[in-house]
């Protein structure tokens, strides 16, 4: 732009496009473009039911219900890699017809993730009614590939993506304990949002990470009592989770410890960059949790880039790490633009997305079962992003400088001041 980034910022605090353009998007949206996202989000929906591979995922944990209800031990198929919890909470779906499923689960997804992005407008005040509420969720839906990954195979992902959005609003409004409970929940069905518990421990909030601990333990216990062999998870499970399941869920597998040694790194050495940006999230968060104050944020911008750093800090070094498990942090970055300094407002933050979004051409040895490379890429895009703002650049503002006998410098030039770390805005 030509300016130095003191004269820009205070040109963009004064009014800019960028606030034209976000004071745009909070208007609030005709009846046509609320008829039109909704007619969007249903025929995802519908294309997806239309589908022959539908619901692959979700077939797991249907089978694995319906294996308890046979009398069986769900931990004897090796795919079924959840709590023991999570087999009764898929009663209701192993109850229902295929033909059912194929049409209402869809449906559920879709609307699950639409709770999250509620939820994740609401904590940061954007109207419900607005532009930006009405036509970014079918944007998403249409641009972002993951979304309807996820509304295809019917991963209970999606419970998590709408858990947490839900469970920081409750915690912004002083309920913690209600915050635990969601998470509790959401855990239950499946365990996702286990890393979330260090958001509580930073907080100091003992009484709501005893909920988050004691629901999905209380559930499990139950769901043990009700089947035979349940050590089975230990014994066969988890140790089958830990290695990273198998080449079954290598192609898809975004994780660096397993896309690093398909591009011809050493495990050794992609497990060790692996866990250090792990610990280099883990600080981030930590540092972003004890910075308050920032100008334009009442605590939930803390709150949810805090949340986000710990969830991709944990999707660095799980096995295995898909694409759709952005879609828990993504609707809080992407509401998150309202507020100065934020992700969004960075033009670095969407080339991070650029590898997930739809329509664009990318080279043959990128599809299908190679597209783990762009989900790595853009997993580690955000969490490196994620981390410098949590960190700080140490950017200043400039301010003017009077002194006696002298009228006031138009142009900044003096007297740094230091002010939170902000990249352009792209709005």
């Amino acid at each position: 732009m030509g300016l130095r980034p003191g004269i820009w910022l205070v040109k963009r605090e004064n009014g800019g496009p960028g606030n034209r353009l976000l004071d745009w998007l909070l208007r609030p949206a005709s009846r046509p473009w609320r008829l039109v996202s909704l007619a969007v989000v249903l025929g995802v929906c519908v294309s997806t039911s239309l589908r022959e591979n539908w619901g692959s995922d979700n077939a797991f944990v249907v089978k694995a219900a319906q294996t308890l209800l046979a009398g069986g031990s769900p931990y004897e198929d090796k795919r079924f890699l959840y709590l023991p919890s999570a087999v009764l909470m898929a009663v209701p779906e192993a109850l229902l017809p295929t033909a059912v499923l194929r049409w209402s689960l869809p449906v559920a997804m879709s609307g699950l993730l639409g709770i999250g992005w509620l939820a994740a407008l609401r904590m940061f005040s954007v109207p419900l009614r607005s532009r930006f509420a009405v036509v970014g969720f079918p944007v998403l839906a249409l641009a972002y590939k993951p979304y309807v990954n996820l509304v295809l195979i019917g991963n209970w992902t999606a419970i998590s993506a709408a858990a947490l959005p839900v469970a920081l609003l409750l915690a912004h409004r002083r309920s913690w304990a209600a915050a635990g409970l969601v998470v509790g929940l959401a855990i239950a069905c499946k365990p996702m949002l286990v890393p979330i518990g260090l958001l509580f421990v930073l907080a100091r909030q003992w009484r709501g990470l005893a909920v988050a601990v004691l629901v999905p333990l209380g559930v499990s216990l139950l769901g043990a009592l009700m089947m035979p062999s349940p050590t089975l998870f230990f014994t066969k499970t988890l140790p089958f989770l830990l290695q990273g399941q198998d080449a079954y869920a290598l192609p898809w597998d975004a994780s660096p410890i397993a896309v690093l040694p398909r591009l011809g790194v050493p495990q050794p050495v992609a497990v060790l960059v692996a866990f250090a940006g792990a610990g280099a999230g883990l600080w981030a968060a930590w540092t972003r949790w004890r910075r308050t104050g920032e100008e334009g944020d009442a605590g939930e911008l803390r709150l949810a880039e805090t949340a986000c750093m710990v969830m991709l800090t944990a999707f660095l070094v799980s096995r295995p790490s898909f694409d759709h498990y952005l879609l828990v942090v993504l609707p809080l970055l992407l509401a998150s633009a309202v507020r100065p300094g934020s992700m969004p407002r960075s033009p670095w933050f969407w080339l991070a997305l650029t590898p997930q979004v739809a329509l664009i051409p990318w080279p043959s040895e990128l599809a299908h079962k190679r597209r783990a490379f762009k989900d790595c890429a853009t997993l580690c895009g955000l969490a490196i992003l994620l981390v410098r703002r949590a960190l700080g650049s140490g950017r200043v503002i400039l301010g003017p400088v009077t002194t006696a006998g002298s009228p006031p410098r138009t142009e900044p030039e003096c007297a740094a001041t230091p002010a939170e770390s902000a990249s352009r805005t792209a709005f």
